[in-house]
Formats: structure tokens, sequence, C-alpha cells
């Protein structure tokens, strides 16, 4: 690729590693282009953040296809991954310790299924205090670390598709096909409560966003030796 196909707009897909951040990977690529073709700056953009703990496909763009950013976001997505039930944790996945207990016996295979079927289509959810939602100007995972308490309003989201793919208590495993602004910790959160127990994110990979498949995605090492 020549710096003018950098400049006139690539959508670069990537596969995330775990633990690096969105703005990481960004930072990364975008350094390894400026490197590459010894210039100061270069447009380099995420459609759509994916936690640190989660994996898979996270589009780039750059140049002049960073425009375009908005369209991918609003692009339904695909995810899979696995559900802990019976405990939860103040960041509703694994980026907090577990905080409190609830008992699992009364949880069957059926229940598991048939409770799937609450979550299907539009419906009302709140976003993790954990998350990088503004209120009043500052993130709302900085409220949180601070020891902040805030009220949080539900928003509607969409979610067309949810499938268990594997039970083997207490762990739960998912494939989830949503709207924009669904948070899958929350469903986590939410799922465990329709169980009368408890649950949270102990796994999530993003498969698909739109008709882009992480399977066509590169490693950050792949996509910096392409260059």
């Amino acid at each position: 690729m020549t710096l003018e196909d950098f400049k006139e707009g690539k959508v670069l897909l990537i596969d995330k590693p775990l633990e690096w951040t969105s703005f990481q990977v960004v930072n990364k690529l975008r350094w390894h282009i400026k490197q590459k073709f010894k210039i100061k700056k270069i447009k380099v953009g995420h459609a759509g953040t994916l936690d640190p703990l989660a994996t898979g496909l996270l589009i780039l763009c750059t140049g002049k296809f960073t425009k375009k950013i908005e369209t991918y976001q609003a692009q339904e997505k695909e995810y899979t991954g696995e559900i802990t039930l019976g405990e939860t944790t103040p960041s509703y996945d694994l980026e907090t310790e577990v905080d409190k207990t609830f008992p699992v016996d009364h949880i069957s295979e059926e229940l598991i299924k048939e409770t799937t079927q609450q979550f299907i289509g539009e419906i009302d959810q709140k976003p993790p205090i954990f998350s990088a939602i503004k209120k009043e100007g500052k993130r709302l995972y900085e409220l949180a670390r601070a020891g902040e308490t805030t009220e949080i309003k539900s928003r509607k989201i969409t979610i067309s598709e949810f499938e268990i793919t594997n039970i083997d208590l207490p762990k739960v495993e998912f494939r989830v096909v949503c709207s924009k602004g669904t948070y899958i910790r929350s469903l986590a959160y939410d799922f465990g409560l329709a169980l009368n127990s408890g649950a949270h994110l102990s796994a999530l990979r993003r498969t698909k966003i739109g008709d882009f498949n992480v399977d066509n995605g590169m490693k950050i090492d792949e996509f910096i030796a392409s260059l």
C-alpha cells in the first residue's frame, strides 16, 4: 500500500488482542504508517470501541475514509463470549473483583435457554457504570473508579439473536447479534438477574460488524509486516 492509498482512505480490519485498548491499536498503527512513509501526520480512527478485555474485530479507517466511521459504527454487530453465573462484579466483567455471589442450583439448561427470549427484540438497557459514556464532562468509569455513584439512564437497543452455544455451569457460552450501543456486559448482568441469580461477562469476542468478519482481520504484527 502506498501513502496515497492511506490518504485517500483505507478500511483496515484488525483482530484486536486481549488487554489492548482500541486507542492503543489506533496509535500503534498510526505510528507505524508515519514511520514507514516518513510523514508527520495521518488520520486514523476506529469505528466502535472494544473493551480491553474483549478481543476481535476492530475497524480502522484512514485518511478520507475517517468520514465513514459513523456509518460503520451504526451497523449491526455479532459477538461470541462467555457468561459466568452466580457471581457479579461492579464492572459487569473481569475488570473488577467479584463483589457478590448468588445461588445457581435452581438454574437448568432449559431455564437458561428460555430466559434468552426475554432479551430478543427492542429492550431497555442501562449501560454499565464502568463505561466510557460521558456525564457532565466526565467518563462514567472515571466517576466509578473515584467511588462516586451516579444515575444512569437506560437506552433502547435491539438484540436480534441471542443464542446459547454451550452450557457448563456456572459457565454459559453465547452468540449475540445486536444494534449499536449494546453493552454485552450489561446483557450478562441483566441475564443473571432474570435467572434470579447474578452473572458477569467472563469472555468476549466481536466477530462481525455489518458485512465485515474478523476471519478477514489481521493481527497487529501482520499489518505492520505488510507495510
